[in-house]
């Protein structure tokens, strides 16, 4: 492939040998390479250079890869391979129900871990969830860091009231169900649980709507279910 088309491909694996050994399979197939070694490191580099896909360790020093692709999938759906040494079926499920594209596992051979990618990258819709920091009124959501501003000054949200927050940014524009925020924040068995939800969008808009009973932002479908409006 011409350097000008060629794919970015950011490899997060705390094994600078690892790495390494990427780098070189990777430019030698035509494929330009950027390095993380933690999971930290590596959102913040999807979220300031936007590679084409990642390679990703499970066993990292500073979070589990299941829990990156997971931060991921609120804001991107960047193509991404697990490579990892884990061999339990438990592992790949995990994987893979948290948004990952393809896993496998090492030692590995770099013809398949070639090829793998070109599958992955030719059926990938080459678009995202949208910039990884969203703002709206005095409101700014920086996606990648997990972090939600208003004014400059950051709020702090409780972990449902973030969880429900990032799944109406990620539809932002999009009306999202009752049924399935419930499905998504407290499981399949909670669906006929609105008066939680209600709960949350109330303390949601005390904290980043400027008057929280007139919602500019944080619409009400009635009968239906909740929208971002930026």
């Amino acid at each position: 492939m011409s350097p000008a088309a060629a794919p970015t491909l950011l490899v997060v694996d705390d094994e600078r040998q690892i790495r390494r050994l990427l780098r070189v399979t990777l430019e030698g197939a035509g494929y330009r390479v950027r390095e993380a070694e933690t999971g930290s490191l590596g959102l913040q580099e999807i979220a300031a250079a936007a590679p084409d896909g990642v390679v990703l360790d499970l066993s990292l020093p500073d979070m589990d890869g299941v829990e990156v692709v997971r931060r991921l999938r609120e804001w991107t759906s960047v193509p991404v391979l697990i490579l990892s040494v884990r061999e339990a079926e438990s592992d790949k499920i995990a994987a893979l129900d948290a948004g990952a594209d393809d896993y496998l596992t090492k030692p590995f051979g770099s013809g398949e871990l070639l090829a793998r990618l070109r599958v992955m990258l030719r059926r990938s819709p080459g678009g995202d969830a949208g910039p990884a920091v969203l703002c709206f009124g005095d409101v700014e959501f920086d996606r990648a860091a997990r972090i939600v501003r208003r004014s400059g000054a950051e709020v702090h949200l409780t972990a449902k009231e973030y969880a429900l927050f990032a799944l109406l940014a990620q539809h932002r524009g999009k009306v999202v169900t009752h049924r399935q925020i419930l499905r998504e924040l407290w499981g399949p068995n909670s669906e006929e649980n609105t008066h939680y939800l209600r709960v949350h969008m109330t303390h949601l808009r005390q904290k980043l709507e400027t008057i929280p009973n007139q919602p500019r932002h944080l619409r009400t479908e009635a009968g239906v279910g909740y929208r971002l409006v930026e």
